[in-house]
Order: C-alpha cells, then structure tokens, then sequence
C-alpha cells in the first residue's frame, strides 16, 4: 500500500486499558521485560516504561479458550 505507514493497519480496538486491577504481591518486584502467565488470559511482559507502584502490563499471547469453542458446538 504506497503512501501508508504501518500506524495505517493498526486496528484501532487492539488497545485495551484495565486500571485498578489486583495482582499477586510478588509482581511488585517485576522488572521490565519479565514474562508472566496470568490464568486463563495470556502472557504478559511487563513494558519498558512501567515504574515501581505503577506497572503495565502488555500481553504477548492470548490463550486458547476451548471451553466456550466446545459449548458453541452443543
């Protein structure tokens, strides 16, 4: 596509913000580039520009949910 940038095939809904949410204490601890898995969600890197009591997580890899492909089937 000439005269686009790749910002132009961004999708627009891609960017979920959750504030307020609850993690386990041990995360408090997490440097930036750590990966984790939180249940039935994804894995998520903690982002480069996170800070101490303020941390962002992004996710890297959504998880399979098989449980409601199984129940569309009945």
């Amino acid at each position: 596509m000439p005269g686009k940038t790749f910002l132009d095939n961004l999708n627009p809904a891609s960017l979920e913000v959750l504030r307020g949410c609850l993690v386990e204490p041990g995360l408090a601890a997490a440097t930036p580039g750590s990966r984790f898995q939180f249940e039935r969600l994804g894995y998520f890197s903690v982002d480069p520009e996170s800070r101490a009591g303020a941390l962002t997580f992004n996710r890297i890899v959504s998880l399979r949910d098989t449980w409601a492909r199984l129940a569309q089937k009945t």
